[in-house]
C-alpha cells in the first residue's frame, strides 16, 4: 500500500481505509510497549541520555525504525521533557533549571548534567515506524515521589486528553476536541499550551490536520471515519506562554511553571474512535 490510497477531504485530511487500522494498531502497540519498558528505569540519579539509550536499543530489538532519528537533524529516539520543559527536550542535554532550583530569571540556566532529581516529572515521547506506519505516543513519568502539585497537574493533563478523545466521533468537529480539553483544564485553573498541537499521521509522520487543544465547539473540520491523528495536550500550572531555547528544539514555560503532556494516536471509527497507543501493561499514567 502507498499513501496515495484513500480519499483526501477539502481540508487536506486523508481518509484511510478499514484495512489501514491494522497497520496503525501494530505501530501504536510497539511505541506503547517501549514506553512501558522504560518505566522502571525512571529514577533519581538516572540520566536522560541513559533513558534514550535504552529506548534506542528497544527500537532496534523490536525491528522497527525510530521516526525521530534524523528528522530535521534530530539525533535521538525520544524527546524527554523535564519539569518546566513543555516538549522536545533533548536527551543528554543539560536540563534547564526550574524556578525552585535557581533565583536567576535566565530561562537558559541549566543543571550541570542531565541526571534526574527526586520528584522530577518528565514526559517521554517516542515515535516508531513499523511496516511503514507511524506510531506516536508520549506519557508522564516521575523520578521518585511526586509532589502534590505535580500529581494534580499530571492528573488534570491525563484527564484532559481523555476528555478530548471522548469527543472523537463522526459528525463532531476538531473544535469539539479542543473545547473539551480547554474547558476541563481551565476549570482546574491551569492553562493549555497554544504554541504546539497534535497532527495527522499514518504512513507519514506529520500531516493535516493541526489538532488544537483549545477552541470553540462546533468549529473546524468535521470528523470522518478513517481519519488518523494525535491528540497531545500540553498543560501548564502557570501561564500558557512558551519559549524555544537556543538549541532550536527545547520549549519551556516562560514563567518556569511545571508542564505536563500525554499523547495518544487515534483513528476515527464508525461509532467513535480507536486508541492505537494504549499501554499493554496499563502504565499510561505514572500512578497506575
Amino acid at each position: 500500500m502507498d499513501e496515495t490510497r484513500g480519499r483526501i477531504t477539502r481540508n487536506g485530511i486523508r481518509i484511510h481505509e478499514d484495512a489501514d487500522f491494522a497497520g496503525m494498531r501494530a505501530a501504536g502497540r510497539v511505541a506503547a510497549e517501549i514506553l512501558d519498558a522504560v518505566a522502571p528505569l525512571v529514577q533519581p540519579g538516572v540520566s536522560t541520555a541513559a533513558l534514550d539509550d535504552f529506548i534506542t536499543a528497544e527500537v532496534q530489538r523490536r525491528g522497527v525504525t525510530s521516526a525521530t532519528i534524523g528528522y530535521k537533524g534530530y539525533q535521538h529516539a525520544s524527546c524527554i521533557s523535564v519539569n518546566h520543559v513543555v516538549c522536545h527536550g533533548i536527551p543528554g542535554a543539560r536540563i534547564p533549571m526550574s524556578k525552585t532550583e535557581t533565583i536567576s530569571r535566565d530561562l537558559e540556566k541549566c543543571r550541570p548534567d542531565d541526571r534526574l532529581l527526586e520528584g522530577d516529572i518528565l514526559n517521554i515521547d517516542v515515535t516508531v515506524i513499523a511496516d511503514g506506519w507511524f506510531g506516536d505516543n508520549s506519557r508522564m513519568y516521575v523520578a521518585g515521589v511526586m509532589s502534590a502539585k505535580s500529581k494534580r497537574l499530571i492528573d488534570v493533563t491525563h484527564d484532559a486528553l481523555m476528555k478530548g478523545i471522548a469527543a472523537v466521533k463522526p459528525g463532531n468537529t476538531f473544535g469539539d476536541i479542543g473545547h473539551a480539553i480547554q474547558a476541563y483544564v481551565e476549570a482546574h485553573r491551569m492553562s493549555v499550551v497554544r504554541d504546539f498541537c497534535g497532527h495527522g499521521l499514518g504512513r507519514v509522520f506529520h500531516a493535516p490536520p493541526n489538532v488544537l487543544h483549545y477552541g470553540r465547539a462546533g468549529t473546524g473540520p468535521v470528523l470522518e471515519e478513517g481519519m488518523f491523528f494525535t491528540i497531545e495536550p500540553m498543560v501548564n500550572l502557570g501561564r500558557s506562554e512558551t519559549k524555544v531555547l537556543a538549541d532550536d528544539w527545547t520549549a519551556v514555560t516562560r514563567d518556569k511553571s511545571l508542564s505536563a503532556q500525554f499523547e495518544h494516536s487515534v483513528g476515527v471509527t464508525a461509532t467513535g474512535c480507536e486508541i492505537f497507543t494504549q499501554s499493554p501493561a496499563g502504565k499510561f499514567h505514572p500512578t497506575w
